[in-house]
């Protein structure tokens, strides 16, 4: 039996799973598994600037591309403790990424040795397992056991915290003979499935409500198969947008609190039946639940049991993971066709597609300085159906999805349940990593950029182009917005007068240098007419120097973007909606008076 140290056999499971890269950073208490990670090649490393920024990194490589598993890699004490974030970010959104920390030696684990800490207990709560490895024989298997529970039932993260001296331990270990395990995943029954299509041909104005777990299960040409079937349109949930395209005919808009658009929450509110697969009835979608629920049946698809009944009891719930539940709903939905036995839907999805046309936002302004709509608006002309969108939090995120148009799964890469600031940056270099060969395009309000903002130089150093709009209005803008209900302005203002660039008047940090310093380009851009030319130029950039390369547009400083504090019924339109088709002019559908 071959004979290598405990951190090699790790290494060699990674190769075998199917790991290709991975993200991190070096420290005394993981060196060890490092030398391993040399010692064997075929993986490639990507030295990220911060902990935090590795697991974001991971985690959008993870997003990216169906069956991808992001790694990230750390020291003990304080590198596990800033991976945490990344670790709830993928938990929340049922993201599976493989985190890897050093720890002390075992024999001072309990001492209050120099960083360590109990990062498997930290850990727990935002992980499906996480395991500190005392013993150097154990470690193929919980190598083996973490990627069987990351690909499992609902996927999410797992933790493994190696000691240094159980890293350096010879083990016996043939990695020629290891195969990865099997994993599990819910299938839903036929007498299910046709319970569920006999309710939605029951119904008069039916409506799928899509979510992530049909992105993650790559599912998406199953979902739209069966919605062009049954002729029942689809409301993307902010996890789910791109199942199915934003012109689709059967695209019905998102509902929701704040990403939401005005004709998705308009069809949603005139519904009678609502089929959701693989979402999680989050409470920005839903708003209040007697609103949401008031007057329609639900049936509930998910892979994972526990949530079928956990926000409100459906009426019929089925535990099953979406693509298996979708290959029997279009299996039987052609049967039913094939025998005459499903209602004509035309007439309730063209009433879909009327509100479409009459109930939107207006984005066309010339304002100076820029109001944040028109950034979006040409945006929509600037970069195309291929796009990769990527972003997290803020009204710069909540407009983002009101305005922006996404075709494709996975090209809308937003992190949802957990929404942390600094987000965006290293997930759009994941992102960028997984596929280098589609364009990358990430939306960051100022404080969200300048969060994480020194993860710009791991795009330089590992030349990783991408494009990254940001928005400045110097103010922390949904916070803002929120304190208007308890009639406040307190500590969101992130406006000075900058002594070295007296140019920029009172907003404050100048992102172009700071840009500049970290190896990246930069543009500034005051002007909204000027827009469409700084992103071509920023294009060409990116593809010329091989590095992100920032837009950033000064807004003006104050703008309510639509939301609702309560229920979808009283979404506040705080702009000026479009009235005429000038006011609109990158709309999915052209503006109807």
């Amino acid at each position: 039996m071959p004979r290598m140290t405990a951190a090699r056999a790790a290494v060699e499971i990674l190769k075998r799973e199917g790991v290709t890269n991975a993200f991190g950073v070096p420290g005394a208490a993981i060196n060890p598994f490092y030398a391993a990670l040399k010692g064997a090649g075929g993986i490639d490393h990507t030295l990220a600037r911060h902990v935090e920024g590795a697991s974001h990194m991971a985690e959008g490589y993870t997003r990216t591309h169906p069956g991808n598993i992001g790694v990230c890699i750390g020291t003990s004490g304080p590198a596990g403790t800033d991976m945490i974030t990344g670790l709830y970010s993928a938990i929340g959104d049922s993201i599976p990424i493989l985190c890897i920390t050093g720890q002390a030696p075992t024999a001072v684990i309990q001492k209050e040795d120099f960083q360590a800490v109990d990062i498997a207990s930290i850990a727990k709560p935002v992980t499906k397992a996480a395991t500190t490895v005392m013993e150097a024989a154990q470690v193929p298997g919980v190598f083996q056991q973490a990627f069987h529970l990351m690909r499992s039932g609902r996927p999410g993260p797992v933790l493994i915290d190696l000691p240094i001296d159980v890293q350096l331990t010879e083990i016996e270990f043939d990695p020629e003979t290891y195969e990865p395990l099997p994993a599990f995943k819910p299938t839903a029954t036929r007498a299910q499935i046709e319970k569920a299509l006999a309710l939605l041909n029951a119904s008069e104005r039916p409506l799928i409500v899509a979510g992530g777990g049909v992105i993650n299960a790559d599912a998406s040409d199953l979902l739209v198969e069966f919605a062009e079937l049954t002729g029942t349109p689809v409301i993307p949930t902010l996890m789910g947008w791109g199942t199915i395209a934003d012109d689709h005919e059967l695209n019905a808009g998102m509902v929701g609190l704040q990403t939401s658009h005005r004709y998705g929450n308009a069809n949603f509110l005139e519904s009678d039946f609502v089929l959701g697969i693989g979402n999680r009835w989050a409470n920005r979608h839903t708003g209040k639940l007697d609103v949401y629920t008031q007057g329609r049946k639900f049936v509930h698809v998910d892979i994972e049991p526990t949530q079928l009944g956990k926000i409100f009891a459906p009426d019929f719930g089925i535990a099953s993971d979406a693509k298996a539940a979708l290959e029997l709903f279009v299996e039987v939905a052609r049967e039913l066709k094939a025998a005459g036995k499903l209602p004509d839907r035309s007439g309730w999805a063209a009433s879909t597609q009327e509100r479409k046309a009459q109930l939107q936002r207006r984005t066309h302004f010339d304002n100076i300085p820029m109001k944040p709509q028109r950034v979006y608006e040409e945006m929509n002309k600037a970069f195309g159906p291929e796009t990769r969108y990527v972003t997290t939090i803020g009204l710069s995120q909540i407009a983002g999805a009101q305005m922006l148009h996404v075709y494709k799964p996975r090209h809308w890469i937003n992190c949802g349940q957990a929404g942390p600031l600094g987000w965006t940056i290293p997930a759009a270099l994941g992102v960028a990593t997984a596929d280098p060969e589609t364009p990358v395009v990430a939306l960051s309000g100022d404080y969200d950029f300048q969060f994480m903002i020194e993860e710009l130089a791991v795009g330089a150093q590992h030349k990783i182009p991408y494009v990254h709009v940001l928005v400045n209005n110097a103010y922390l803008g949904l916070i803002r917005q929120a304190q208007r209900n308890l009639d406040i302005n307190f500590q969101v203002n992130l406006e000075f007068e900058n002594i070295n660039s007296p140019e920029l008047g009172v907003y404050g940090v100048d992102h172009v240098k700071v840009a500049e310093g970290l190896g990246c380009k930069a543009i500034r851009v005051t002007d909204p007419n000027e827009l469409g030319a700084a992103f071509e130029e920023a294009k060409k950039l990116a593809a010329e120097h091989r590095v992100p390369v920032v837009v950033e547009a000064i807004l003006e400083r104050i703008t309510n973007i639509s939301m609702s504090g309560s229920d979808i019924a009283s979404v506040n339109e705080w702009e000026e909606i479009a009235t005429e088709p000038g006011h609109t002019p990158t709309a999915i559908k052209p503006l109807k008076s």
